[in-house]
């Protein structure tokens, strides 16, 4: 490894690309999981659409009620 770095030339942001969609982690507690898996299973879905519809729902009613 050098001593010393020439960034004179450096282009700032070269090889930068905006994220277009980011996955966020969503950590639910093992009761939680274990009950919504069944339900999506049963429904021969995802656990993410599972929880997404359910999401959803709760956004509809808050928006409802004013909250």
């Amino acid at each position: 490894m050098k001593k010393e770095y020439d960034f004179s030339k450096a282009e700032q942001g070269k090889f930068y690309r905006p994220i277009e969609k980011l996955e966020v982690p969503v950590y639910l507690d093992k009761e939680i999981k274990a009950f919504f898996s069944k339900k999506a299973a049963a429904k021969r879905t995802g656990l993410e659409k599972i929880v997404n519809t359910i999401l959803r729902k709760e956004m509809e009613m808050l928006k409802e009620i004013g909250a």
